[in-house]
Parts: structure tokens; C-alpha cells; sequence
């Protein structure tokens, strides 16, 4: 039987669905307007507007970016220059588990997450009692090195403004083998459908308790549905470097994409304050 909660997320989701294909089609009318546009006066005027897919931080890599018209002699769009260093030494561990670690942390103690960039270090103050699992499973991966030299793979800037890392491949589909329950879906920082800048939370394919090492770093407050385990709060330093990789820019010019900041986790260490 379908209870009251599950009923409402349920209708949560429809409703976010709905908006991302109204976004679509308001984005394809505008790509034809645009075409007819270039016909006729040998210029193209890009008209953009960010489309998501169902599960907007999906550990898959099955959304496509809308890709910009340019004329033939059109130049590319500049990229701003990249303010992160070169990566430490190192490679990605290929480490898969089958199934969630055991239990280890004191879920009434108070723990941090450090991720030593390219960018800059990014302090995190973790939820423990309100996310024990979540937090055990990032304290069990950052022991066994599993987060160190991986690429930190997406950035959007339209509508949602999130830094996304956490995979091994760079490509979106990485994890470690298992899953997590959600989280702390209730956090009272979680208000009308918004994650507040600062917020670190976990990215899913869409459906529940389908959480494993991808995570999003959120730099200025994102719409979003409360689908997505929040799990910490970034320290103000820790913002400045995020907000350094944003003004960068990603890839695609459309909002959403690969950051132009090469963002690289040399180090993840997970303490006991």
C-alpha cells in the first residue's frame, strides 16, 4: 500500500518531470526559430534553455546536452582561463564492493570530509546522526583511497548550480558496487523544493535508494525536489573554491556540462572532530 510520503514524492517528481519537458519543447521551438533566423540573415542566434532528465543527478551518463548552432565561420565561444593547478600524482583505484559497508563510525559523534582539489581545499561538516549510512559509506570509500585523483565531472549553471564528483570513470556512470538508503530527506534546511548553497547532498538514478559515491556540491540555492540524501555543509572557505570553478564555466555553453576547471580530488580524508 502506498503511503501518504511515498504519494507525495511521488507527485513531486511528476510535477518536476512535467517542468523539464516544458523546458524541452520551449527549447526546440527555440533552436527552429533560431534556424530560420540564420537562413535569413546568415547569423545565428543561440537560443538556450537547460533541459533535465528525470533524475537530474543520475550516476548514468544517458542525458544528452543540447549542442549550440554556430555558422561555419563562426569562432568558438572563449574559454575562461583555468584557475585550478595541475593534479597530484596518482591514479584512480579500480575498487568495487558488492555490498554496503558495515557500520563503523560513532553515529553520535561529529565527523568532517576534506577534499584536498586542484582548485583548493573544500571543507565539509558532515550530518551524522541525520545521515549515518551515507556518512559511514564516505568514511569507509576515503579510507580505501577510492575518491583520490577523480575528476569531479559535471557543473551546471541554469536553473540548478551544483559541482557533481564522486565517480572513478569521469563519466557519470561510476560506483562502488552498492547502494544506500536515502537520507535525511526531511532536513529542515530543505525548504520549497530547495537545496540552499553550502548544501552537500547525493546524486541517484532517479528511483530510491539508489545512492553510491557520486555526490553534488551546491553553490547557490538549486530547485530541486527533496530526492537527494543531504548529507553536510561546506565551510565558507570551501564555497569560495566552489564559486572559483563556477565562474570558469563547463563545457557546452548551455549550463550543463564538464567544468572548464580542471577539478581533480588529489585527497578525500573523512575525521572525527
Amino acid at each position: 500500500m502506498v503511503t501518504q510520503e511515498q504519494r507525495r514524492r511521488q507527485l513531486a517528481r511528476e510535477k518536476f518531470l512535467r517542468q523539464q519537458q516544458r523546458r524541452t519543447a520551449a527549447r526546440r521551438k527555440a533552436n527552429v526559430r533560431n534556424s530560420v533566423i540564420a537562413s535569413v540573415l546568415g547569423v545565428i542566434v543561440v537560443g538556450s534553455v537547460l533541459s533535465y532528465a528525470t533524475g537530474v543527478f543520475k550516476n548514468d551518463d544517458s542525458k544528452s546536452n543540447a549542442s549550440a548552432e554556430v555558422t561555419p565561420s563562426a569562432s568558438p565561444p572563449s574559454k575562461a582561463p583555468d584557475p585550478c593547478e595541475k593534479a597530484a600524482e596518482g591514479k584512480v583505484k579500480s575498487l568495487s564492493w558488492k555490498k554496503e559497508p558495515a557500520m563503523t563510525i560513532d553515529k553520535s559523534a561529529k565527523y568532517d570530509l576534506k577534499l584536498a582539489t586542484t582548485c583548493g581545499d573544500i571543507d565539509i561538516a558532515l550530518k551524522t546522526s541525520a545521515a549515518p549510512h551515507t556518512v559511514n559509506s564516505f568514511n569507509f570509500l576515503a579510507s580505501e583511497g577510492y575518491l583520490d585523483h577523480t575528476k569531479c565531472h559535471r557543473l551546471t549553471t541554469n536553473g540548478i548550480y551544483v559541482l557533481q564528483c564522486g565517480d572513478p570513470k569521469g563519466t557519470g556512470m561510476g560506483g562502488p558496487g552498492y547502494t544506500l538508503p536515502d537520507e535525511n530527506l526531511k532536513d529542515k534546511t530543505l525548504k520549497n523544493n530547495t537545496y540552499p548553497a553550502g548544501t552537500i547532498a547525493m546524486a541517484n538514478t532517479g528511483q530510491a535508494h539508489t545512492g553510491g559515491s557520486q555526490f553534488f556540491l551546491v553553490y547557490q540555492d538549486s530547485s530541486l525536489p527533496p530526492s537527494y540524501t543531504p548529507f553536510g555543509t561546506i565551510s565558507a572557505s570551501g564555497m569560495k573554491v566552489l564559486k572559483k570553478i563556477a565562474a570558469a564555466g563547463e563545457s557546452t555553453g548551455q549550463g550543463d556540462g564538464a567544468p572548464n576547471a580542471t577539478v581533480v580530488i588529489n585527497k578525500a580524508t573523512v575525521t572525527k572532530s
